[in-house]
């Protein structure tokens, strides 16, 4: 597919304090774009931007707030004058068997994933439609492979694949395109976070190979840009997980028929919540506690 280059354009990013949100704002800048970075952290959202290549700014916002992101989205146009490109990517992640899991957090998971992506959507589409622009929704291998352990990530990211392949064909004759980005675990805070609890480490590592790896940040992050100027309509970070599309029907139940064995070994005269968390992993969600409790 032909690229539309960068040079120029208004891109915004959610999430863009640290991991995946952070790397993708260093890299559009790098390739001429102006980029508006949206998140919680508001002194790390500041260094990100004032260390970019082009011009930057940056918002302090809950993405699960729609008033305060419609106003960042009038803020934004009103700052560059147009917005061309939106990377949902803002997300948490939170671990542990459903039934004894805190349920706060599982909820939190999905508003944020889910919840908050669609308010980002219904913020910056009528900008959008104004530049014929392009919208990328960050999902995950998660969305085509529910693993044990992880219902409410699982959950989320197949919602928000489903929503976005949803407003594709609504926005389409407005000229915006909309992408979905899929990833495997990559060495981002979130992924770290959740490898410092025993019962997540070991469940990931017993994943078949290439899906039990940690894959690099700056790579993956390359790919996703090199997807934004395609305004590809599946976008992969790892090239295997293309591989997978073809085997979604049949994967969820081969998954299921091994997290019996596992669940049956965790289960095993012990308390298989042990060692979970009762939280939102990495940096990332200690921020969005923060925000929400004031802690």
């Amino acid at each position: 597919m032909s690229r539309v280059s960068l040079e120029g354009q208004v891109a915004v990013v959610t999430g863009a304090a640290r991991g995946l949100g952070e790397q993708l704002a260093r890299k559009l800048s790098a390739r001429g774009a102006c980029v508006a970075l949206v998140g919680l952290e508001p002194d790390r959202l500041r260094r990100v931007a004032a260390s970019l290549h082009e011009d930057a700014a940056h918002w302090h916002a809950d993405v699960t707030d729609h008033e305060a992101v419609e106003q960042v989205a009038r803020e934004v146009k009103a700052r560059f004058g147009k917005v061309d490109v939106v990377v949902a990517n803002a997300g948490v992640a939170a671990g542990g068997p459903f039934t004894g899991s805190d349920f706060a957090s599982w909820r939190r998971v999905v508003e944020v994933n889910l919840v908050g992506s669609a308010v980002t959507g219904r913020a910056f589409l009528p900008v959008l439609a104004e530049s014929r622009g392009y919208l990328l929704q960050v999902a995950s291998l998660a969305a085509m492979a529910p693993a044990p352990m992880m219902s409410a990530y699982c959950a989320s990211k197949a919602g928000v694949e489903a929503y976005a392949h949803c407003l594709r064909g609504e926005v389409a004759h407005k000229g915006v395109r909309v992408g979905v980005a899929y990833l495997s675990w990559t060495d981002t805070d979130m992924v770290r976070g959740a490898d410092e609890y025993p019962v997540m480490r070991e469940m990931r590592q017993r994943l078949p190979w290439p899906a039990n790896r940690t894959y690099p940040l700056g790579p993956t992050a390359d790919r996703l840009v090199d997807g934004i100027e395609r305004r590809s309509a599946h976008v992969y970070g790892q090239a295997w997980l293309r591989l997978l599309q073809g085997s979604r029907g049949w994967l969820p139940g081969v998954l299921a028929l091994g997290a019996q064995r596992e669940m049956r070994r965790f289960d095993a005269g012990a308390d298989a919540t042990a060692g979970t968390g009762a939280g939102l992993v990495g940096a990332g969600g200690a921020a969005d506690e923060k925000e929400r409790t004031g802690a």
